[in-house]
Order: structure tokens, then sequence, then C-alpha cells
């Protein structure tokens, strides 16, 4: 069977993690193969490279420097963790992928773009066969990533006006891409998981047919 590869995306506390966790007990609980992951992270060497942007001061890097450290670390990533699982006919979840560096250095301090899009195409070039928006007002959000315990708070660390910007620029993204499903994160996480549900269990079916 093919692999099937989605990515979960939002701003800081849109409940992506949990989500994740939940659709991965989920299938394996009908039977299928499951590599659940993240970005930055998911192989040893990225893992080396999330500690270095997210943690620390605020200005620790430019956007640029960062557009070249995440996607050095997605590179790492889609060679250790991603292809390999696809190859072997598993269901992969990433927690953040290429939309979130579109995102968060691309559109929030400046034009960046151009620079991400070229970067990707010269060194990812793979999309998810379905990205899942978790869409979630901003203040909620905030309030959700700086409650939780932990040393990762660089980005939420640059404020409500940066992850306003994010959460803007997530939407205006989705609107554009046809393998965006965006889900209201705004609701207990047990009726969140049940339209994540909504949205995966047609493509299982699809993948199924493609066997």
């Amino acid at each position: 069977m093919p692999g099937l590869f989605l990515s979960l995306e939002g701003i800081d506390g849109s409940g992506k993690s949990t989500q994740g966790r939940l659709l991965a007990d989920r299938l394996r609980a009908e039977g299928h193969a499951v590599t659940l992951t993240r970005e930055p992270g998911g192989s040893p060497g990225a893992e080396e490279i999330r500690r270095l942007v997210l943690e620390g001061a605020t200005d620790r890097w430019s956007a640029e420097t960062e557009i070249l450290l995440f996607t050095a670390a997605r590179r790492d990533h889609l060679e250790k963790t991603i292809r390999p699982a696809l190859a072997r006919g598993e269901v992969v979840i990433t927690d953040r992928f290429a939309d979130s560096t579109r995102i968060f250095q691309g559109v929030t301090r400046g034009d960046l773009s151009e620079m991400v899009d070229r970067l990707h195409a010269l060194m990812i070039e793979v999309e998810p066969d379905l990205t899942l928006l978790f869409d979630l007002d901003p203040t909620v959000g905030l309030a959700r990533a700086t409650a939780r315990p932990g040393t990762e708070l660089r980005f939420e660390d640059m404020g409500l006006d940066f992850q306003q910007k994010a959460r803007a620029g997530f939407l205006a993204l989705a609107a554009r891409q046809d393998r965006f499903r965006v889900i209201d994160a705004d609701a207990a996480p047990e009726a969140v998981a049940t339209r994540v549900w909504q949205e995966v269990a047609p493509r299982l079916s699809e993948r199924a047919a493609r066997s």
C-alpha cells in the first residue's frame, strides 16, 4: 500500500500536537502503520537544530538565518524519517512542515517568501498529501502556549502581533492550496479529533483504492 503524508499546521497553541497523537492512536487502532513526527526535529540531526531555533532570545537569529536552519533540519528529517516511512507504506503525520517556514519566516517579519520557495524547490520539493490547518484566535493560542512548561518559547515570546500575522498568513496560504483543510480548533479535543477524522478517512479510502 502506498504511503500517505499528512501535515498539521497552525499558530502556536492551536492543538496540533494533541491532535497528532489522537490521530496516530486511532490510525494504529484501525491497523495502520504510523510514523508520528515533528518539525523542527524528527531525526537526530534535526532535533539538534530544534534546540538552536526554539530556545533563546527572540533576536538570536535573523529570519534569513532561520530559513537556512529550518531548511537544513527539514532536509535531514526528510532523508532520515519521512521518505523511509513513506517507502514502507506508512501514514506519516508531521507536526509542522514547510508551510510553517513559509509563514513564520516567509511573511511575519518581511517578504521573504521567494527565498523560502527557492530553497524548498532546491532542497525539499515534497509537499504533503493533506495539510490540516488548526485555526484559533491568536489570543487563545498564545495563552495556551505560554502556559505550557518548557524552554521552547522563542516564537511565543515574539508576542501577539507575530501570532496574528502568522494566523492571517496561514489562512491566506490555505485559500490558495487545494491540499489544505481548515479545522476550527476552538473546541474540545474530542470534537476537533472528530473533524480531523472526517478529513483523513476519505484519504485512507483513496490510498486503499490505489494499492
